[in-house]
């Protein structure tokens, strides 16, 4: 039903949007910043930069850039299938995340996950524990009725990803969402399933970010492991394509 597989040499602004700053309005994510000027296509490839300025960026503060692209206002759909091929950024402290989202998460309190859930198809914080334990996991979680006090959580799992280093080579991440449950996997081998809340029956957007752990801009902290310092210097994340597939008696 949609796809980009990055061929061009520009992020194509028929399917994604991206944050940026730009002086006193800058967009803080976490411990760092987002600007689209951090998400360029190449070879093939969307790549998410993650970098250190310390005199600030165009205008902004500094700290550290990155970016989050979406498809809000461009692409939305209920049910189906929704697949990433990427390399997940190296960094103690970032990490990188493939998710979808209905639009206003934040109002959609009090009837469970049915009005909007946020569906975290994978996260990938634990890059700090390769470093030790050369463990390859990624984390899948659903969040429900918004973002306030009365947010709801479940993490549906922490698979091992068993065929390739993730932070080396490409792999694939996938939700299948139905009227009855979220099915996730990874290289098409299913890791999880769930229907907390009950399943979403709205149209939600994708997102593709990458982050930096801390709070207010400044990096801290996270469960991402120790403050991203200053003079690292973290791979990017490098998306080769995203597709969402619709069922086929939902096409009628």
């Amino acid at each position: 039903m949609w796809s980009d597989a990055f061929n061009g040499d520009t992020l194509d602004a028929s399917r994604w949007t991206g944050f940026r700053c730009g002086g006193d309005t800058s967009v803080v994510r976490q411990g760092g910043w987002w600007h689209t000027d951090f998400a360029t296509v190449k070879d093939g490839n969307l790549n998410i930069a993650t970098k250190y300025y310390a005199d600030g960026y165009k205008g902004c503060k500094a700290g550290w850039y990155s970016c989050g692209v979406c498809t809000t206002g461009l692409f939305q759909q209920t049910y189906g299938y929704f697949e990433v091929r990427c390399i997940l950024p190296k960094g103690v402290g970032m990490w990188s995340a493939f998710w979808m989202l209905p639009q206003d998460f934040s109002h959609t309190v009090g009837n469970g996950g049915t009005d909007g859930a946020e569906l975290d198809v994978f996260e990938s914080p634990n890059y700090h524990y390769k470093l030790s334990d050369n463990v390859n996991v990624v984390t899948t979680n659903i969040h429900i009725d918004g973002y306030g006090s009365e947010e709801q959580s479940e993490n549906v799992a922490t698979p091992f990803i068993e065929a390739n280093d993730p932070y080396e080579t490409f792999n694939t991440y996938g939700v299948e969402w139905n009227e009855n449950e979220y099915i996730f996997y990874i290289n098409g081998v299913e890791t999880g399933r769930s229907s907390f809340g009950g399943t979403s029956r709205v149209p939600e957007y994708l997102l593709l970010t990458a982050e930096v752990g801390g709070a207010n801009g400044v990096a801290g902290a996270s469960w991402a492991g120790d403050a991203l310092q200053a003079d690292a210097q973290p791979s990017d994340f490098v998306i080769d394509y995203v597709r969402a597939y619709q069922y086929r008696t939902l096409l009628g």
